[in-house]
């Protein structure tokens, strides 16, 4: 099923999630520096203090992280979310030289016993790295998580970015094959030497589950989520309304948007070129890569939007889809029970995978 939506002028799209008090604005960026960061700005409307919502920010992950409680005013327990982020940071982070993925990248974990290239993992970092791999395979290697030898190359925050040397590019891609990585429980073996693992487009997503669930254990039913972008709903409103998600009108105050969804209990993720990109000799390069090529995909879309029970899906798939293109990708979310997404082509056109009307309501802005 498609709807049609074209915006008049070029611009950047990204998710929002609009709340009765709250207006997070964000977007999900998969980023050649580890852990994605992106801007986010928060407003608070006038109100009754004892009906307004418990929110706090802090930078982390390299962005900025925003978690709400709608039902509690326990700050011990938003102390505790954010001690949650902290603790996955330590392990994930690809450029913190004190985490585990580092350590494993850089070949000073404890090794295998009569191994060269296997290393013991935590479970934690063996969980993810399996995410990472499943997707991997779904895609066809489409997302990599072994990108690391090319993402490192690529630097979209520098003040004056710069496309990496040929010769560069061309022998980073060697190093790169999810083919050549295996995982037996907590051993994480690579069979080519020089691999790296990248795990910026799927960490935020898992952790962000993880924060769900430490704030279910708290007893926390009404809650949102947003890890720069990254948005997780916990249930709904106390009042027994959804949350309201939408997509940014392109060139326009961050208060307009061009669409809402109604989401209860649900991951919103998006990928798109607008996140991080440059301009070299007249041309575009944005940070989502092919593992084949090294540079950037350029397939016609602008960005993908997943909306999906667990966040780690999202943040898989928006990865995946957009690396697919519309057609293939649109026929893997077809593919899948209880996932929905947004395309949006380079005409600006917004296309919804099957059903998508049938789960969430969503209404368009005139």
């Amino acid at each position: 099923m498609k709807k049609r939506n074209k915006a008049k002028k070029m611009g950047i799209l990204f998710l929002i999630a609009v709340q009765s008090f709250l207006l997070f604005t964000g977007c999900n960026k998969i980023d050649d520096n580890s852990l994605d960061s992106s801007e986010e700005s928060t407003s608070t409307s006038e109100g009754n203090a004892a009906t307004e919502p418990l929110s706090q920010s802090s930078f982390l992950l390299n962005t900025v992280v925003t978690i709400t409680l709608y039902d509690s005013k326990d700050q011990t327990i938003i102390d505790g979310a954010m001690d949650v982020i902290s603790k996955f940071e330590d392990i994930y982070s690809r450029t913190l030289e004190n985490s585990e993925l580092y350590k494993l990248n850089h070949g000073t974990l404890p090794k295998v016993q009569s191994s060269e290239n296997s290393y013991t993992v935590s479970e934690e970092l063996a969980t993810i790295l399996t995410n990472g791999l499943y997707y991997s395979k779904l895609s066809n290697g489409k997302f990599d998580i072994t990108i690391a030898p090319v993402s490192s190359l690529w630097d979209f925050t520098s003040a004056t970015p710069l496309v990496p040397a040929k010769a560069d590019i061309e022998e980073a891609v060697k190093k790169v094959g999810y083919q050549n990585m295996e995982i037996s429980g907590n051993t994480v073996t690579f069979k080519e030497d020089s691999m790296a693992v990248d795990l910026g487009a799927i960490a935020k997503g898992y952790i962000a589950d993880r924060v769900k669930e430490y704030l279910l254990e708290q007893g926390v039913k009404s809650a949102m989520i947003n890890l720069g972008g990254n948005v997780l709903c916990v249930g709904e409103k106390p009042s027994g309304q959804a949350f309201n998600v939408g997509i940014q009108k392109p060139f326009a105050d961050r208060n307009e948007i061009v669409a809402t969804m109604e989401i209860r209990d649900l991951s919103v993720v998006s990928s798109g070129i607008y996140e991080r990109y440059f301009m070299q000799d007249d041309k575009l390069y944005h940070h989502i890569l092919n593992p084949e090529t090294g540079y950037s995909y350029e397939n016609n879309l602008i960005s993908v939007s997943i909306i999906s029970d667990k966040s780690v899906d999202g943040d898989g798939l928006s990865t995946s889809c957009f690396a697919l293109g519309l057609e293939e990708g649109m026929k893997l979310i077809n593919s899948i029970d209880n996932v929905h997404a947004i395309f949006i082509t380079d005409d600006y056109e917004m296309h919804y995978s099957d059903g998508f009307f049938d789960d969430i309501k969503v209404t368009e802005m005139k």
